[in-house]
């Protein structure tokens, strides 16, 4: 037993890891977007009440957390980078992984800035958990508003389809293909412990 979980994840050099601060910020953007989005759905089936405004505030400051967190992140993966594509991966694969990563760096910056710009030229606030509000940086407008708010509903539906596709590859890799793929980004003890469980 010991000697398999070893081949599948001892053989992994930290140079073929995502760094901690990479998988922290991997894992801490993940679960604040995944709350962003069940907030989300859930506001736009409740009625206007005062609990769908107090889910909206939480909603827009995960939102914010989201983009401050991916302000840290993408300069630090710039600089940092990338350990080297997995040996799983044949050539298609990484390319259709190159472009789902990029479309979720892109979805996380323009999902919260969508959605700010859409509270504030509609004249709301932009909350951070009722503790202060975020500047106003644009001014208000109706027609502005509501067109930022179409924009974040319809990179709604493409976040979560491309969120879809990124958990669907990863599970399918972590327990179909049981390659190193998922280890990269999962820290070891875990991802041993998950192996040592599948025999």
């Amino acid at each position: 037993m010991a000697s398999i979980t070893h081949a599948r994840f001892g053989a992994i050099r930290p140079a073929q890891r995502y760094d901690l601060v990479q998988r922290s910020l991997h894992w801490a953007m993940a679960a604040v977007i995944l709350s962003a989005i069940g907030l989300g759905i859930t506001c736009a089936l409740l009625p206007r009440t005062d609990l769908r405004e107090a889910l909206l505030t939480i909603h827009k400051s995960l939102g914010m957390t989201a983009l401050a967190l991916i302000v840290l992140r993408l300069p630090y993966r710039l600089a940092v980078g990338a350990p080297p594509p997995s040996s799983a991966l044949g050539w298609a694969t990484r390319i259709a992984a190159d472009i789902v990563h990029v479309a979720l760096y892109a979805l996380m910056i323009a999902m919260p800035l969508s959605g700010y710009v859409n509270s504030v030229a509609g004249g709301h606030a932009a909350p951070w958990f009722g503790l202060f509000d975020w500047p106003s940086l644009v001014p208000r407008d109706a027609a502005l508003g509501r067109a930022a708010g179409a924009v974040h509903f319809w990179l709604a539906w493409a976040f979560c389809a491309a969120l879809a596709l990124h958990i669907s590859a990863a599970l399918w890799h972590a327990f179909v293909r049981r390659d190193d793929v998922l280890a990269r980004m999962w820290p070891a003890r875990a991802a041993a412990k998950r192996l040592s469980s599948q025999g």
